[in-house]
Parts: structure tokens; sequence; C-alpha cells
């Protein structure tokens, strides 16, 4: 019994002096290995009565297991501190002022597209996209441009091979629309998108730029309806007080063609540098659809009839803003962006 007890004592008092894991785990090698204290206590019942050995191993066990508790709740008190102290380390005040980390924002064409989108699709029109790589029959030759356009010059279109480019408009998406509905039924739909053309890059011209067309198609569409549709774009994006006139012009899709101009926002129409001093802007080209196009789309000319438009995105930007430099719009300059932000 005094040696069960000198073991106890001998335990309890090196266990005190424990503050690391690699102490602890040598204490428990020590007392409670395989050639540790407690078993060599054991390994000694064998010398004893048979009589004896019962009780024996009993007391042996009650050691083992109060020198195991012993153990881990002072493992378990060790962790604790440890805890407490990174916790101590990590404290975090929570009066300091809080980070202000910048909120990123829509660019500003896609601001212009989105409202374009949200007046178009509010008077009744679809929204239709398609691909940005383009066969020259949906490009070029549906839309009643004949191999020998100026358009059609490889000088002004990005080629892949003979017959597929990247698209010089949006028109395609109208083409592919029509050909979808067969012929059979009215389309009214806007198509915005990424248009690219070979043009040497400066303040305003730019080998990739936006493009919005519209395209309706019914039995009593006429060019007054053109018209009206346009005021409505232009006083939606420029002032309710603006007025557009609309100029002959010639498009190979359209048949009467037009240019349309809306009153300068700066003088009112009275005259300024901005407008060269007529008093108007030109802002975009329309027209009523050509009958061949039609037809090749799977529309009978005798029946239906059409207008069609097409804004640039960034000349609308331009004009809006007081823009002068069409680059500022893709060289990512986060000065420029902010502008936009509010």
């Amino acid at each position: 019994m005094n040696a069960f007890e000198t073991l106890k004592a001998a335990f309890l008092t090196r266990l005190e002096t424990v503050k690391t894991d690699q102490e602890l785990a040598q204490l428990k090698a020590d007392y409670l290995g395989k050639k540790g204290e407690v078993t060599g206590l054991m390994q000694a019942m064998k010398d004893l009565p048979a009589a004896e050995k019962p009780a024996y191993g009993q007391k042996v066990n009650a050691l083992k297991a109060e020198l195991t508790a012993a153990l881990n709740a002072h493992k378990a008190a060790i962790e604790t501190a440890r805890m407490n102290e990174k916790l101590a380390q990590e404290t975090l005040d929570v009066t300091l002022p809080g980070r202000t980390f910048p909120v990123g924002s829509p660019h500003i064409l896609s601001k212009i597209v989105e409202s374009i989108e949200d007046l178009f699709v509010g008077l009744g029109y679809q929204i239709k996209e398609g691909p940005e790589v383009e066969s020259d029959e949906y490009n070029f030759e549906k839309l009643n441009l004949p191999k020998d356009h100026p358009a059609r010059d490889m000088q002004d279109s990005f080629y892949i091979d003979p017959s597929t480019l990247l698209r010089t408009h949006t028109s395609p998406v109208q083409v592919r629309t029509m050909l979808d509905y067969g012929g059979q039924k009215p389309v009214k739909i806007i198509c915005p998108g990424k248009v690219y053309r070979r043009d040497d890059d400066d303040a305003t011209h730019s080998h990739q730029f936006m493009q919005i067309e519209g395209l309706v198609v019914d039995e009593s569409t006429t060019m007054a309806d053109l018209k009206g549709t346009l005021l409505k774009l232009a006083q939606t994006m420029f002032g309710k007080d603006r007025t557009i006139r609309l100029r002959p012009s010639y498009f190979p899709f359209t048949e009467p063609s037009v240019e349309v101009d809306v009153s300068c926002y700066n003088c009112e129409g009275a005259g300024c540098s901005i407008c060269k001093h007529t008093g108007y802007i030109e802002i975009l080209g329309a027209g009523m659809v050509h009958d061949n196009v039609l037809k090749m789309s799977g529309y009978d000319p005798a029946k239906y009839q059409g207008f069609a438009f097409g804004i640039g995105v960034e000349r609308i930007a331009m004009l809006k803003y007081g823009i002068e430099d069409i680059r500022h719009f893709y060289t990512n300059d986060m000065r420029f962006m902010r502008m936009f932000n509010q």
C-alpha cells in the first residue's frame, strides 16, 4: 500500500509541473505506458499468493484509472489555457471604424443599353441576340448587299474565311428572327450587341463598338410609326423637349432610308459648336425594310411591310454625357468609370 501511495504522490507532484503537450505525453509514457510504473506494479502481481492477486489487481486498476483521470483533466486545463491566450491575442476592438471597400457598378455603356431596353420592352418589343461570328449570307446577302457593295470590302470587315466574318452590325439577328417566324407573324424586336469593323481607332472610331438595332414588321406599319418611335427614343435619352428631323439617305436594306437628327441639347436648336451651328445632331440611321429583305426572310412584301433602325450605343453616350473620345469607354480608367456611378 505504501508503494501505491508513493507512486501516486510522485505522479501528482510531477503533473503539477507539466506545461506542454510534450511533457504530458512523456509523463503518460513514464507512468501508464507499456514500460511505465503502473505496468511494473501489475507485473509484480505474479509473485503474490493466489489469494491476494484479485484484491491487488483491483487496486492497480483503480490507481491506473485515477492517474488517467488526473492526466486527462490536466490536458483539458492546458488546452483551455492555450485557447484563452489565443483569444486574448485575437481580441477585436469593435469600436474601431470599419474599412470601406469600393463597390463596383455597371459600365456606362451597359447603363445606356439597359435604359434603351427598358424603353422598348415597355413598348412591347422583344430583346433578341445572336452570334458575333456570322456567315456572309446572314451578314450581307440576306440584307440586300450585293457582292460588289463597298461594305463587303475586306478593309471594312474582319473575315475569318471567305464565307465567315465578325458581324459588322446586329442586322443578322433580325434576319434570323424573321426566318424563325417563317414569314407568318409580326416582328417587333430590338437586337443589342457588339459589332466589329476594320477601322483605325481614334477619338470617334473604334474597331469594336456596340449597337442596338430595331425591327418592326406588320401588315400596317408605316413611316409615321418609325418617326413616332424614334421621337420617343430621342426624348427618353436626351430630354422630353427634344425634336427630331429625318433626312433622305441610302442603305441597301431599307427603302426609303433616312438619317435621323435630334435637336441640339446644348443650344436648344439655336446653333452652336457642338451641332456645327445647324441646331441638330445626327444620331442614327433608319428606314422602311426593303422588299428584297422581306422576300429573302420569307415575308410577302405585298402583305407585310416594316421599319428598321440602328443606334450606336457609344455615340448616344458621348452625346448624352459630353464625352469627346470613344476610347475612354475601353481603357478601364477607373477615374472615368466613377464619373457615372451616381
